[in-house]
């Protein structure tokens, strides 16, 4: 307890030796001031222009950061809107409409000779066609729920098929669904199978042209637009 008192005595001794030293520094800073101020005070005005100029940019940058980042948001979301108004029309269609469908935007972007095989035992290929340099495409179309995941048994049929039985140049596997399981997108990704979900579907319907979806040159391109493979030495 004695050392407890002692120990507060010389924390209030210590307190009131800063405070009276504090006290000091002032009144020089104070005297030294106005004996100087005629050639202080520009430079103190000058200091605090700037400061003021420094917060006002900074409050102006910041608000327009926070515009910006909003702006963008909101554009991604109307484009999300946008992209489920339309497909929000193509989920109307019967599966045998949209291939029908997938056909006309294969058209739609230059591809030639598209058919369309609306037949079972097609092996795979419900939409053929060649794109515009003369690469032969092959299509396979997945008419599923929005909430459903493309299974890997789905992808292993198409990579049999594709390119042994069809020939395929660029194999694209398109489905209305939101996603692909890990397993069928590991495979497409190594057998340069094209892989369309619902967002990239959407963006095609809604104008982005079918060669911003697989690779500009090879094959195939696996996980759909933005996916571009360097040529082979």
């Amino acid at each position: 307890m004695a050392a407890q008192r002692r120990l507060w005595r010389m924390r209030k001794r210590t307190l009131r030796q800063v405070q009276g030293w504090s006290s000091i520094v002032g009144a020089v800073a104070v005297v030294w001031l106005a004996a100087h101020w005629s050639a202080v005070w520009p430079v103190l005005v000058t200091v605090l222009g700037a400061a003021v100029l420094g917060c006002v940019a900074w409050v102006v940058w910041r608000a327009h950061r926070t515009a910006v980042s909003r702006d963008r948001e909101w554009r991604a979301q109307e484009e999300a809107k946008a992209r489920e108004l339309s497909m929000a029309q193509v989920d109307a269609l019967s599966w045998q409409e949209f291939e029908t469908y997938i056909a006309e935007l294969c058209r739609r972007d230059g591809c030639t000779k598209v058919v369309v095989s609306g037949r079972s035992g097609d092996l795979g290929a419900d939409v053929i066609g060649y794109l515009a340099d003369g690469r032969k495409l092959v299509i396979q179309c997945k008419k599923y729920a929005p909430h459903r995941s493309v299974p890997s048994q789905d992808m292993q049929k198409f990579v049999g098929t594709a390119r042994l039985e069809h020939g395929a140049d660029v194999a694209l596997f398109v489905a209305t669904c939101r996603a692909f399981t890990k397993d069928a997108m590991g495979l497409a990704l190594r057998q340069d199978i094209v892989a369309i979900h619902r967002d990239l579907l959407g963006a095609w319907v809604k104008g982005a042209p079918l060669e911003t979806l697989i690779p500009l040159n090879g094959s195939g391109g696996g996980s759909g637009a933005g996916t571009r493979r360097r040529p082979s030495a």
